[in-house]
C-alpha cells in the first residue's frame, strides 16, 4: 500500500440478510402491529381488520394480494350460530417471476387462541419487549413467523435480489379450530398453485418439521336415567357409567403404546389417547337428581404409520366393545373432527436446500423432526401431495401465559426464508 493514495474498498452489495441485520425495529414494528389486533378464536375477532392490514402489507411490498371473505353459506354450514357473525377471511399474495416455471407457497396462520391470566407486561396484546423477547398472545405461534416473511420479503426487495422461482403467500384463518375455513378452503378453492410448500411453524432453532401427528376428536355421550336424588335405584346414573367407561380405557392405551415408529431424528413416536378433555353432564342437570347425560371427549393422536380411517374404526369398536360389559352403559359417539398426519422422507432437495439455508444463517447441523401436535402442513403435503416442510422462528408459552419469541430467532427466521426464496431453484 502507497502512503497517502486512497486505495478504494472491494465492493460487497447489500444482501437480504445484511438489510435484516441492520432494519431489526421493521420487523418489531410489524409484530407488534400484529399482536397489537387481537384475533383470539374463537371466536374469530377482529378477523377484518387483520386481513385488511396484511393484503396492503403484500401489496406494499410488491405482490399481486387479494382477499378472501368466505361465502356466507360456507360459513353457516362449518360453525354453530354464536360464531357465525364474526366473518372468515383468507389472504393471498402472488409474486410471479419472469422465466420461473416453479412456485414457492408460504403459509401462516393468523389467529390466535384465547388468553386468561396475570401477564408480565399488562396486556396479552402489548407486544412488550424485554432482555431480547417479545411478549404477546400470538408472537410465538404464529404471528412472529408472519413478521419475519414480511421481513424477508422487504429485504429481498429492498437489495433487489430475485427471488428464484414464483412466490405465493397465504395468511390463513381458523387454524386453532380445525383450518377447515382456513387453509382447508385455500387448498380447495383459491387460484394456488404451488410446487413446494413452507407451513412457518412446526420446527424451529436448526430443527426443520418433516411431518407431523394427525388428530381424531371425537365426543361419547353416555345415556342415563333421571330419577330423584333420594331414589337413586330408579334410575341409571350417566356419570358412574361414563367413569366405568374411562377406566376400561386401560388396556387400549397400553396397545397404543406398543405400536412405535422411529422419526428421521432417532425418536420413538407413539399413538396418543387423551380423556376428557371437555366433559359435561348434560342438560337438566342438579345437585338432587340422577344425571341422564354424561359426555366426554377423545383426542387420539394418529402418527404417520397409521392409516386414519383404521384408527378411527379402531377405536369405535373399542368404545362398544368396552361399553357392552358395563351393565346398562348406552352410548353414541359423534366425530367432532379430524386432521390428517403426514409424512416425507427428507431426501428431496427441496429439504435439503432448507438445510442449507438453517445451516448457512445458524451455523449449527440442520436435523430434521416430526411434530407431536399437528399444524397446516397437512393440507399442502397429504391433499395436494407436494414437498412440504415446517419451519419457524417458534418462542415459548405456546397457548400460555407470557407467550413470547426471541427477537434474534425472528431475524433468523427472516435470512432463512429470504436465502431459501433466492437460492432454491426447484
Amino acid at each position: 500500500m502507497v502512503p497517502g493514495r486512497f486505495h478504494p474498498q472491494p465492493f460487497r452489495a447489500v444482501t437480504p440478510a445484511d438489510y435484516i441485520d441492520r432494519h431489526p425495529n421493521e420487523l418489531l414494528d410489524r409484530l407488534r402491529h400484529l399482536v397489537g389486533v387481537s384475533t383470539v378464536n374463537p371466536p374469530g375477532e377482529n378477523y377484518d381488520r387483520q386481513t385488511a392490514w396484511l393484503t396492503r402489507e403484500l401489496t406494499d411490498l410488491g405482490l399481486r394480494s387479494r382477499r378472501y371473505p368466505l361465502p356466507k353459506a360456507i360459513v353457516q354450514r362449518a360453525l354453530p350460530p354464536e360464531l357465525q357473525r364474526y366473518p372468515r377471511f383468507n389472504v393471498l399474495g402472488k409474486l410471479p417471476v419472469r422465466g420461473a416455471k416453479r412456485t414457492l407457497h408460504f403459509n401462516a396462520h393468523y389467529d390466535v387462541v384465547p388468553v386468561s391470566g396475570a401477564w408480565k407486561h399488562g396486556s396479552p396484546f402489548s407486544g412488550a419487549i424485554e432482555r431480547g423477547w417479545i411478549y404477546g398472545r400470538g408472537t410465538a405461534d404464529m404471528k412472529g413467523s408472519i413478521a419475519s416473511l414480511l421481513m424477508a420479503l422487504r429485504a429481498v426487495r429492498a437489495t433487489g435480489a430475485r427471488p428464484s422461482m414464483n412466490l405465493e403467500v397465504s395468511f390463513t384463518a381458523d387454524e386453532e379450530t380445525d383450518s377447515a375455513l382456513g387453509t382447508g378452503w385455500l387448498v380447495e378453492h383459491a387460484p394456488i398453485r404451488p410446487d413446494y410448500a413452507i407451513v412457518m411453524e412446526g420446527g424451529e432453532g436448526p430443527t426443520v418439521c418433516c411431518g407431523h401427528n394427525g388428530t381424531l376428536w371425537l365426543e361419547v355421550r353416555v345415556h342415563g336415567r333421571p330419577a330423584h336424588g333420594s331414589l337413586p335405584h330408579k334410575g341409571i346414573n350417566a356419570l358412574e357409567k361414563m367413569a366405568a367407561l374411562i377406566r376400561a380405557f386401560a388396556p387400549y392405551k397400553q396397545m397404543l403404546a406398543r405400536r412405535t415408529w422411529r422419526t428421521p431424528e432417532g425418536r420413538l413416536h407413539r399413538p396418543t389417547v387423551n380423556l376428557g378433555g371437555v366433559f359435561h353432564c348434560g342438560e337438566g342437570a342438579k345437585i338432587n337428581t340422577v344425571p341422564a347425560h354424561a359426555s366426554f371427549t377423545i383426542d387420539r393422536r394418529v402418527i404417520p404409520i397409521e392409516r386414519h380411517a383404521t384408527a378411527e374404526r379402531e377405536l369405535r369398536a373399542f368404545i362398544a366393545a368396552a361399553a357392552a360389559k358395563i351393565p346398562d352403559c348406552r352410548v353414541t359417539v359423534h366425530k367432532i373432527s379430524e386432521n390428517y398426519s403426514c409424512f416425507s422422507e427428507p431426501t428431496h432437495p427441496f429439504f435439503r436446500a432448507m438445510a442449507e439455508c438453517v445451516t448457512g444463517v445458524r451455523r449449527e447441523e440442520t436435523v430434521f423432526n416430526v411434530s407431536t401436535g399437528f399444524n397446516d402442513m397437512h393440507f399442502f403435503s397429504h391433499h395436494l401431495k407436494i414437498p412440504t416442510l415446517g419451519y419457524g422462528p417458534g418462542g415459548v408459552d405456546y397457548h400460555g401465559v407470557d407467550e413470547r419469541a426471541e427477537v434474534k430467532e425472528l431475524l433468523a427466521s427472516a435470512k432463512i426464508y429470504a436465502q431459501l426464496m433466492t437460492t432454491f431453484r426447484g
